[in-house]
């Protein structure tokens, strides 16, 4: 049974997967000192043990490609409750998918143990795998895992790489492939074809043609994916460094439609396009010089054009400026929410960055004193300097970002000559000893607030 599941999954039959082609240290790159201190201790423990253990997944994948690996997972043939009892600090975790995790000072290894092939019984009725718990040989797992280039394993005592699957030759031909029948490996888990493009675009290579076609019909089946596992995916893909390429990508593909509602929508209209490409080289930027980023932030620019829409329809009914924006807020957060599960701590700065929006518009009195002192100011000038260099803000508005800028940096004295004069009876400007009093309290945009928050680092 198990040689007809691995004849199917894998071109050339169950005999490809169980004899692996290993090349020794003499034919690839990678040495064990490019290893975390973590993954070294942890395979030489297992092996020590007298089980098998390797360096697995994208960490020889990347140290193939020259890249320098975030993290380390190991892959074992012991199951998960005889790993545990070999380290001090290591914790069972998962139902879908038991693994353990094994803390060695600061760093956390997780371990997996090789698995087989699923039944027809643990997959619903569209295919998608429901359970991961079936163990067998590291030869069958690497014909379950998801790409070749991701199914290579690395032994750092021998410094051999195993290769089941033609990972290696791949990687030289910088080609992202999937094991097994594209359409049976989507249906099985879906976030693969998110997964296809996010590893594309971080690693800049190309999708195998017979890899890449059926995605556009296949898209749908995200729709059946829980929402917090789709948020993580997406999260992963927005801040991987290359969000810009990874959104393109998405659309050249067919999947972003459903997954940020009316994205498609606003990036045909040129403002959209401009203000979000803005927000994406923004955002890999940070993430390639190893500075803070903050999905709050990102997904506040992404749904912003469908608050803008939502918000003017409501205007032009005649309902109330304000009251209409917190509404357009929460409808589209509902909206998105049924694709998408944005946590609730996400929402809630979100929220504050948008409702920041007009406050901007308010220069005069003591209202720019106020917004001065909100705890999200720096992020909210950060999200009003994006819509000023799309060309959102235009007429009155269009020197918005810049008086901000001046006046967040600007001593007592000219803070109230920039401060335009209120008008209507009874109207008083602001006093120039309150001014002086609260003149040190905001950082200007660039430097740190005194609430520890960075704009879209911490946002």
């Amino acid at each position: 049974m198990i040689r007809r599941l691995l004849a199917r999954l894998i071109p050339g039959g169950a005999k490809r997967a169980q004899e692996p082609r290993v090349y020794g240290p003499e034919d690839h790159p990678v040495r064990r000192e490019q290893l975390s201190n973590g993954a070294n201790q942890v395979i030489r423990r297992l092996q020590e043990a007298g089980f098998k253990a390797f360096v697995v997944g994208g960490a020889v994948r990347d140290l193939l490609l020259g890249i320098p690996p975030k993290d380390f997972d190991v892959a074992t043939d012991a199951e998960p409750e005889a790993v545990k009892p070999l380290f001090r600090r290591a914790y069972l975790i998962g139902r879908r998918f038991r693994l353990v995790h094994v803390h060695v000072g600061a760093e956390t290894i997780e371990v997996s143990t090789f698995r087989a092939p699923q039944g027809d019984d643990a997959a619903d009725e569209h295919g998608r795998l429901l359970t991961d718990n079936v163990y067998g040989t590291q030869g069958q797992d690497a014909a379950r895992r998801d790409f070749t280039i991701n199914a290579l394993y690395y032994d750092p005592t021998s410094e051999t790489i195993w290769d089941y699957v033609g990972g290696v030759a791949d990687i030289r031909a910088r080609r992202l492939k999937l094991i097994g029948p594209p359409t049976t490996r989507y249906r099985e888990d879906p976030v693969r074809m998110l997964r296809a493009v996010r590893l594309a675009a971080k690693l800049g290579i190309g999708i195998d043609p017979k890899t890449a076609a059926p995605i556009p019909k296949l898209a749908p089946l995200i729709g059946n994916v829980p929402p917090a596992r789709l948020f993580d995916e997406m999260q992963k893909l927005l801040l991987s460094g290359h969000a810009a390429e990874s959104l393109a990508s998405l659309r050249a593909h067919g999947l972003s439609r459903g997954l940020l509602p009316l994205v498609d929508v606003v990036l045909e209209q040129p403002l959209g396009q401009r203000f979000i490409d803005l927000a994406l080289a923004n955002t890999d930027q940070r993430v390639r010089e190893d500075r803070g980023v903050s999905p709050a932030f990102l997904f506040a620019t992404l749904l912003w054009h469908d608050v803008l829409a939502t918000w003017g329809a409501a205007k032009e009914r005649g309902e109330r400026a304000i009251p209409a924006l917190f509404a357009a807020m929460d409808e589209v957060l509902e909206r998105q929410a049924k694709q998408l599960a944005i946590p609730r701590r996400f929402e809630a700065t979100i929220k504050e960055i948008w409702s920041l929006q007009p406050r901007f518009e308010q220069r005069s009195g003591q209202r720019p004193y106020r917004l001065l002192e909100h705890p999200r100011f720096r992020a909210g000038w950060d999200f009003l300097d994006l819509r000023g260099q799309s060309g959102e803000l235009v007429g009155d508005l269009a020197d918005l970002p810049a008086w901000w800028d001046r006046f967040a940096n600007a001593g007592p004295d000219e803070r109230e000559r920039l401060l335009k004069p209120e008008t209507g009876p009874g109207k008083r400007r602001r006093s120039r000893g309150r001014g002086r009093k609260r003149s040190g309290d905001v950082a200007a945009p660039g430097t740190d607030s005194p609430s520890g928050n960075d704009g879209p680092a911490d946002a």
